[in-house]
């Protein structure tokens, strides 16, 4: 097992690295950069003060206008300053070396527009994220858990029905378009006022005693978690019943029956274990899913100030650092996951030897 992990991460490294390559490279394509995106800005700005200047002079009765350098055009060494100041004066090549040479070392500059640095933003940012994965990881198991077992157990049965259509349902219901009816129906829409509009936290947070903390974060982590959770949940318990109807239909179970074993020592005895082998080691897996799936939209819907749309905001704005920082956590965060993922199927079984796969 030891020679398998070190694998891995070895493996690692190539699969950050190819990740990066791409999206340096495509990033080199994409139109409006942060020098453009300036110069664009100081354009507006000059404009709109030549129309006041203009309008002054057509009201005073004069028919000329103030000359204005920025009417002329901006100075060459301003805009060479500007590619100096982001890096932008020396190749690509050159600049993608320097860039993960910092990133090893965990460094990854200071944010173009926010005037902080990137690995504070991303650290101040993370939390939010790794909180809303959690607690949809955790709820979704919850639920999906009992009801796949019941299901598979009472195949073909009423409530194996109608609940499959539920799921059905659920799972054809888009995140964001759950996420926004939530809002509407109990965040004070057009109906109740049940849950707060934005954010994680009231703002006399600090105020509150620690009961009172505890109750406001879980009123304020309720819609996005639920908003979260429903298509998680319904792929988790298809996967849960699906897993179990496998097991029980194996002869090793007809054999326990046969040996004379009730029902419930056959079922948590020898089909239980063996079912939930899939379902306890794809925990990682799933909470790496819903991590990357869910934050984008969750986080823009309930404005929660996480990674997700730190990265849509960076990529808005052409904030580079930003954007490759969130990208390369993001990429380590998966790798691992993965990882811990393998290891969780040899702690669950250990009849599985990774060492014995061909590499």
């Amino acid at each position: 097992m030891g020679a398998y992990i070190i694998r891995r991460l070895l493996l690692m490294i190539p699969t950050l690295l190819g990740i990066m390559i791409i999206n340096f490279a495509l990033v080199q394509f994409v139109p409006g950069g942060p020098i453009e995106q300036i110069l664009s800005q100081l354009d507006e700005q000059t404009s709109a003060t030549d129309r006041i200047a203009g309008g002054g002079a057509e009201v005073g009765g004069g028919s000329s206008q103030s000359e204005y350098q920025g009417a002329k055009g901006l100075p060459e060494d301003f805009i060479k300053d500007l590619e100096r100041q982001f890096g932008f004066d020396k190749p690509p090549l050159e600049r993608f070396l320097l860039m993960m040479g910092n990133y090893l070392r965990f460094d990854f500059g200071e944010s173009y527009f926010r005037s902080i640095d990137v690995i504070d933003l991303v650290l101040e940012k993370m939390p939010v994220s790794i909180t809303l994965g959690l607690w949809t990881t955790v709820l979704a198991y919850l639920i999906s858990i009992p009801m796949g077992i019941r299901k598979a157990v009472h195949d073909g049965s009423r409530f194996d029905t109608w609940t499959s259509a539920v799921i059905i349902m659920a799972y054809a219901i888009p995140g964001f378009l759950f996420a926004i009816l939530l809002l509407v129906v109990f965040a004070g829409g057009s109906y109740l006022k049940w849950f707060p509009l934005r954010g994680l936290t009231s703002e006399n947070f600090d105020e509150l005693t620690v009961f009172g903390q505890i109750v406001d974060y879980l009123w304020h982590i309720s819609l996005p978690v639920a908003a979260n959770t429903i298509a998680a949940f319904a792929t988790l318990t298809l996967l849960t019943k699906n897993s179990f109807l496998d097991e029980i239909k194996k002869q090793y179970v007809m054999t326990a029956r046969a040996k004379g074993l009730s029902e419930r020592g056959v079922f948590y005895g020898h089909v239980f274990r063996n079912a939930m082998l899939i379902i306890i080691a794809g925990f990682p897996g799933a909470f790496l899913s819903i991590f990357f799936a869910g934050s984008l939209i969750i986080e823009i819907v309930f404005s929660l100030d996480g990674l997700g749309r730190l990265g849509f905001e960076a990529a808005v704005n052409r904030d580079y650092p930003v954007l490759f920082a969130t990208l390369y956590v993001f990429g380590i965060m998966g790798l691992i996951i993965s990882l811990i993922s393998d290891l969780t199927y040899v702690w669950v079984d250990p009849r599985i030897d990774f060492e014995s796969r061909e590499t």
